[in-house]
């Protein structure tokens, strides 16, 4: 890797995934290029049918090919082969501003950070579609709920990561929910991250985003409940048990009335799908009680992999 320039000291790693990027990837190759001279910038091409591929390769960027298709799937592949102490993954509509990316790493690094988010500021109006900004605030809004306060653009997909966060990754998703999962993975574990304000800009012209509002919108929800069941067992089994329990007291609560007044229970079928809705409620408690304890030592070993790797710059500062 070259390690001349400004953290000559630290190998940098610029992550770029690619589909259908010919118009832009260029550019964003040539930005980082300037604005981290000591990275290399590496350019995971995921079965584009323009000239993607040719355009990084001719800018100066190493070029790979993800055949599996979604962006999850480059992201891991990135995160497996790529050796560094400092990622920099950035998307390659040339969207984000490349000159931030030195104060990321600076906060990253004086900080002792493990991830360091771009909060995006748009500069144009065609930048930052109405239906993604509100897109983005509903999804913000209801993982901050669920896993605690979190970041203003969660869906950004300009960060900045050291090493350790990246080899202990579990990438799990395939497509754009990776954003998701990235910043659920950070909450979870309670690392160090901070976000910071970049500016953001419109695609270039003759570009197009890839992204559906209401498809992908709907993807990323289900990844949060995916993850909300996965890491939060206990609540979320115990909802359901207290919804299942609360139908069967409304299903029990005439055939309770009657057979007080008069002794009998004229409706034995309403009386089984009580019985079997109160049976299915301890059921799921007992579900998420079991689950939690798996959880707890799944984030165990998160956490020991997280452990295994050390902070930016502590490998210099022992050598």
């Amino acid at each position: 890797m070259p390690k001349a320039g400004r953290f000559a000291q630290y190998t940098i790693a610029v992550l770029v995934p690619c589909y259908n990027e010919g118009v832009a990837v260029a550019k964003v190759v040539k930005d980082f290029r300037a604005a981290l001279p000591s990275a290399a910038i590496f350019v995971f091409d995921n079965n584009s049918t323009d000239n993607t591929a040719a355009a990084a390769r001719a800018a100066g960027a190493e070029v790979y090919q993800e055949k599996r298709q979604g962006k999850g799937y480059v992201v891991r592949r990135m995160f497996t082969d790529v050796e560094a102490d400092i990622y920099v993954l950035v998307d390659g509509d040339a969207t984000y501003d490349a000159p931030s990316a030195a104060g990321m790493i600076e906060r990253l690094l004086e900080d002792r950070l493990d991830m360091v988010v771009a909060n995006r500021v748009d500069r144009e109006q065609a930048a930052y579609r109405a239906g993604h900004r509100a897109g983005n605030w509903l999804l913000t809004s209801f993982v901050a709920s669920v896993f605690g306060p979190t970041f203003n653009d969660m869906l950004s997909g300009y960060r900045v990561f050291s090493r350790r966060f990246v080899k202990s990754f579990p990438v799990l998703s395939g497509g754009f929910e990776i954003e998701t999962e990235l910043t659920i993975h950070a909450l979870e574990l309670g690392l160090a991250v901070a976000e910071i304000d970049t500016p953001y800009y419109a695609r270039p012209k003759g570009s197009a985003s890839k992204l559906n509002t209401w498809s992908d919108g709907f993807r990323i929800l289900r990844t949060i409940v995916k993850l909300y069941r996965a890491e939060r067992p206990m609540p979320f089994f115990t909802g359901i048990g207290l919804a299942l329990t609360i139908a069967s007291v409304g299903f029990a609560t005439p055939v309770v009335v009657t057979y007080v007044e008069t002794g009998l229970v004229p409706r034995l079928p309403t009386a089984v799908l009580a019985t079997g809705l109160m049976i299915l409620a301890f059921l799921s408690a007992a579900i998420g009680l079991v689950l939690d304890t798996v959880t707890r030592g799944r984030r165990e070993m998160k956490l020991l992999a997280y452990l295994t790797h050390r902070a930016p710059g502590e490998e210099r500062r022992r050598g």
